[in-house]
């Protein structure tokens, strides 16, 4: 353990760059999908409050730790207004990032059922790294002469499209367009360098009706980034009497991962799943797997009422 912080510190301060780093992972995309499609903003057709707290690699100290809060809602006849907030952990403080975004949707009707929604954010990056709270910290590598990053502000827009009916979606998206040097070259000193670049995603589900009483929904996610693996997330989730919810998804090459939810009234919803690395790092012994905990509220009006639970 040691010698991992001895190596995260390292990486740190002697030059090496973060060239493609890579947007947090979910496993309940299909809850989460306003986080990475700004065209999904308002189109649950009431105000939607959802939170979702991601720790990752239990048991590895430092490991990730991501935080999302989700709350958007129809303005007008076609017009979606969201906030979005998300923040990432790493290193028990070492790194931590937080993204604030204001969303906007405009939706066209396309058919009787069919909706086309366009989606356009706006927004930044807090960024603060603290190189002192590693344990392994060698001020002696640090050819930098910097101990951190504090409160580092980074302006940023995406855009998504989204389509959906009441039983299939499909979306298209870039969250934050703009890269994103975190670190200054100097002149006397090789520093570190932070590269956030362009992460793509495209989303799609199906709702079958296997009976009266249970659906099936098939689902992917696709994330593409210049110079990291292409990520691809596949799930199957059933649901049970537009009440219980149980699947199971695939991250290529990556993890397995368990999935349950639950409608506790036509208003709140609560998601939890489990992932199990199919890695080198899944086979430690301090690696414990991923958890996910998924929270939504959604305020009903007098005159709409839910005839039946919405499965994405």
């Amino acid at each position: 353990m040691k010698n991992i912080k001895l190596t995260m510190a390292i990486m740190l301060v002697t030059g090496l760059g973060l060239h493609a780093q890579q947007d947090a992972q979910y496993t309940q995309y299909m809850y989460n999908t306003m986080t990475v499609n700004p065209a999904y903003t308002g189109s649950r057709g009431m105000l939607s409050i959802a939170a979702l707290h991601r720790s990752q690699w239990v048991g590895l100290d430092g490991a990730p730790a991501t935080q999302t809060l989700n709350v958007h809602s129809p303005v007008g006849g076609r017009m979606g207004l969201g906030l979005s907030i998300v923040n990432d952990n790493l290193g028990n403080g070492t790194s931590q990032e937080t993204n604030f975004d204001v969303a906007t949707s405009y939706t066209i009707p396309t058919s009787e059922k069919g909706q086309l929604s366009f989606g356009l954010k706006l927004g930044g990056n807090l960024l603060n790294v603290d190189l002192n709270r590693l344990a392994a910290y060698r001020p002696d590598l640090n050819r930098t002469g910097q101990d951190g990053v504090s409160n580092n502000f980074s302006f940023n827009f995406g855009a998504g499209i989204y389509y959906h009916t009441d039983r299939f979606y499909l979306g298209l998206s870039a969250p934050n367009f703009l890269g994103t040097q975190h670190f200054e070259d100097s002149e006397n000193a090789e520093t570190f360098l932070a590269e956030e670049r362009l992460n793509t995603y495209l989303i799609s589900g199906y709702v079958f009706d296997l009976s009266p009483n249970v659906k099936f929904k098939p689902a992917t996610l696709v994330k593409m980034v210049s110079g990291a693996p292409l990520q691809v997330d596949v799930s199957a989730n059933f649901m049970f009497n537009e009440k219980f919810i149980l699947g199971a998804a695939y991250r290529w090459d990556a993890a397995l991962s368990g999935l349950i939810g639950f409608n506790v009234s036509d208003q709140f919803m609560v998601g939890l799943a489990y992932d199990r690395e199919i890695t080198e790092l899944g086979a430690t012994t301090f690696n414990s797997g991923s958890f996910e905990v998924f929270l939504r509220y959604e305020l009903l009006s007098k005159t709409r009422k839910l005839k039946t639970a919405r499965f994405f």
